[in-house]
């Protein structure tokens, strides 16, 4: 096994220059969809840009977040895909950047950066201590930081540990425990806060107390479904012998738990407001109930949950790699038209789905897959020294 491991530990994964000229020409095509796109139809790119932004921004963050929860839980089954989730961390700074960008589409998307749109509603100027351009600037800016700067420690943490003996690796270990206990208390504020400035301020008379729990729970579940469709490739090839079936089935767990999670908050948030029947609250749903939205928000369970829930109830499903890949295919497919059908209702008078806005999420694509790809290349795939990767490698045994 300790020669195994050796050849595992000096190969990181290497990017095929076939894929990597796709991804540039995919990264390409977005741009130039992009810069068309601004001069024909400003509103429908700039909601494209936010919906593509912050679930990117998502999957990287549930790299963090799904490391921290396993470290704090004290979980070893995952240390043999543990460099997975640290590739996704990764991209947080790549994340960061087109999500900057939608500031300068501000007043196409918000309606409170608007002149006079104050003054002209009480609710919203009630609200105007917040909700104001220089402030939104700095907390975009502070969220986006401060989750990048967990992601370097961890990250440097963890590739510190693979220099050094089996003493200092544990000792870099409770430091990753550490952080990770910080980071969590951290990402429940902020990303409580980035959920409401981004997503629930397109309308920002609505309101709802479920919401920063509804899109952390898109968060994780587009986050698992990224981790599984990367863990699948890879043990096609460099992690062939270190994980097994039953890594697969603990994914495959995962991702089935939170479809199921996700699809309560789902209807918990939509039961509260339609009983409660509030006037501040029903027109969110009452635009998207209604006319050519309505058959995009009945998929988006259908895709979140419905799916994953049948197709990996089945134990064996969850242990075969290509229905696992397959479920979280579809999952990150509804995690998009969920973000989607939360954001374009409020800035588009009706749907806009084509080549538009297929280009500028590929290109999204594109740049993710270059820059996980680079951080997958940087270290050895197995993580030396980590007091948990026996016990991981004999997971499936």
């Amino acid at each position: 096994m300790n020669a195994h491991l050796e050849s595992l530990e000096v190969a990181p994964v290497g990017t095929p220059r076939k894929a990597r000229a796709v991804a540039l020409v995919l990264v390409a095509a977005g741009a130039f969809a992009v810069a068309v796109g601004l001069r024909s139809d400003a509103p429908r790119v700039w909601t494209d840009l936010l919906v593509d932004g912050f679930l990117f921004v998502s999957i990287a963050l549930a790299g963090l977040v799904f490391l921290a929860i396993q470290y704090l839980a004290g979980a070893g089954w995952w240390t043999a895909v543990r460099r997975v989730p640290e590739a996704l961390m990764s991209l947080l700074p790549v994340a960061a950047l087109p999500m900057l960008a939608v500031w300068f589409g501000r007043h196409e998307l918000y309606p409170w950066t608007r002149p006079g749109v104050m003054a002209a509603e009480p609710a919203v100027a009630a609200k105007a201590a917040y909700l104001n351009e220089p402030f939104f600037l700095v907390r975009m800016v502070g969220f986006l930081g401060v989750w990048s700067l967990f992601a370097f420690l961890l990250r440097r943490a963890s590739l510190a540990q693979d220099g050094q003996d089996v003493g200092d690796g544990l000792a870099q270990h409770r430091r990753m425990v550490r952080l990770s206990g910080g980071f969590i208390v951290v990402f429940a504020v902020t990303f409580s806060l980035a959920s409401f400035d981004w997503l629930m301020s397109l309308d920002p008379r609505w309101t709802s107390t479920l919401f920063a729990v509804y899109t952390f729970a898109g968060l994780f579940l587009a986050g698992i479904a990224a981790i599984s469709l990367i863990v699948v490739r890879l043990r096609q090839g460099a992690l062939a012998g270190a994980v097994g079936g039953s890594h697969l089935h603990d994914l495959g767990k995962l991702l089935f738990a939170f479809s199921i999670f996700w699809a309560y908050i789902w209807v918990c948030q939509y039961l509260l407001i339609w009983y409660g029947n509030l006037s501040e609250e029903i027109p969110y749903y009452v635009v998207r109930t209604r006319g050519a939205w309505l058959p995009l928000f009945i998929l988006v369970p259908m895709l979140n949950w419905l799916v994953p829930f049948l197709v990996l109830l089945p134990r064996a499903a969850k242990r075969n790699p290509r229905v696992l890949a397959g479920a979280a295919a579809v999952v990150l497919a509804g995690s998009w038209l969920n973000l989607y059908v939360i954001a374009a209702p409020a800035v588009l008078p009706s749907p806009r789905l084509g080549p538009l806005e297929l280009l500028i999420t590929a290109g999204y694509a594109g740049l993710f897959f270059l820059a996980a790809t680079r951080s997958l290349g940087r270290a050895p795939l197995l993580a030396r020294n980590d007091p948990f990767l026996g016990e991981s490698l004999r997971h499936h045994a």
